[in-house]
């Protein structure tokens, strides 16, 4: 977004917009946003990967006996999800409650998301036949979704909203594999063995997930992270030739709407700089690499997301404490914008009273 942009009182998108999308003020020159785009913020902002569920008792009284992917498509419920992670922790952003694998079933993929396991897909995608699942996804095929961001940006006012999608590399894993893997066997066979295949896959759930960002966008989110969860499986050289060339397609796909693009993946440090190239405006790091070193690795003019081990949360305060300042001071040192986060999702059994000091820790140690 230009300099000009900034400074006025609303923006409005650039040309790959299908409408105008007002930014205002207050909300554009957040500490959050001004971190992703490098500028000076009156502290470091914060922000938690799964803080809008697992480890809130009040997420969990809400969410009983409602299934995972239909409490995704019920706009007032996500609404509630979306908010109470920002009540209880005064975090500086919003991560819209949803599913990387909300845009599938939206097609019409026969998945599901299994209690301890986690999404199955009903007839994996091993040939080209498999292929015939998938299709472009529409506005109409999630109008929840644009009613519920609605619904949060009124609520949340000067507060971000981020979007997220899952990128190609991690969706069509879970696609070939028809779950979750740790191997990733089926997935790297079909894309050693059929690279012609394996590329029109990747562009097909490119096409999917951009579809789905600009119905974010549109709908009013200040930022989108596109979640690589598994690309940390394959060796640079793989990820430039087999993965890099989609998902550069989703940030491009968005980059005319000016909202900052954030990429993460976990296990990702020998890919940090590609992940960067792919397009991203931010580049989220786990807890392995630290981020002076991820600014050594990622292209200049690109801030940084991270880094505390979701582990840490466990340990006594005073311990945390020190982490998150050891953190802080290389986010620092790296020279670059810096978005405080973990280094992967809050863990199911953490508790909630400790990310709430660790926001306030950050704002304090961060201040001035």
């Amino acid at each position: 977004m230009s300099e000009s942009e900034r400074v006025t009182g609303t923006v409005t998108v650039t040309e790959n917009s299908s409408r105008d999308v007002p930014r205002a003020g207050a909300l554009h020159d957040s500490a959050f946003l001004r971190a992703c785009r490098g500028e000076a913020v009156p502290h470091t902002p914060v922000w938690f990967m799964r803080q809008a569920g697992r480890s809130l008792p009040e997420y969990l009284k809400i969410r009983e006996g409602i299934p995972m992917l239909d409490s995704c498509m019920m706009p007032e419920l996500v609404k509630e999800i979306t908010l109470q992670p920002v009540r209880r922790h005064g975090v500086d952003a919003a991560i819209y409650f949803s599913d990387i694998m909300v845009p599938l079933k939206a097609i019409g993929v026969d998945l599901d998301i299994k209690p301890g396991i986690g999404p199955v897909v009903a007839n994996p995608i091993r040939n080209r036949a498999g292929l015939a699942q998938l299709r472009a996804l529409e506005p109409d095929d999630v109008s929840y979704v644009t009613e519920a961001i609605g619904l949060l940006v009124a609520e949340l006012g000067a507060t971000p909203l981020i979007g997220f999608a899952g990128a190609p590399y991690t969706l069509a894993s879970y696609l070939v594999e028809g779950g979750p893997s740790k191997n990733h066997e089926n997935t790297k066979a079909l894309m050693y063995g059929d690279p012609e295949l394996w590329q029109e896959l990747l562009d097909l759930l490119a096409e999917i997930t951009a579809g789905f960002l600009k119905v974010q966008i549109e709908a009013g989110v200040s930022a989108v992270q596109l979640f690589d969860s598994w690309v940390g499986a394959l060796a640079p050289n793989d990820y430039r030739r087999y993965v890099m060339p989609s998902s550069a397609k989703v940030f491009d796909a968005v980059a005319g709407y000016g909202v900052p693009r954030i990429h993460f993946g976990v296990g990702t440090g020998e890919l940090l700089g590609l992940m960067g190239d792919a397009g991203a405006d931010v580049v989220g790091v786990d807890w392995r690499v630290p981020l002076d070193e991820a600014a050594r690795r990622v292209a200049p003019g690109k801030a940084l997301q991270g880094n505390l081990d979701p582990t840490l949360l466990f340990a006594p305060e005073a311990a945390v404490r020190a982490k998150t300042e050891e953190v802080l001071a290389a986010a620092a040192a790296s020279g670059r914008g810096h978005v405080f986060n973990l280094g992967h999702g809050v863990l199911p059994s953490t508790d909630p009273t400790a990310l709430t000091r660790l926001v306030a820790h950050v704002h304090e140690h961060s201040a001035g």
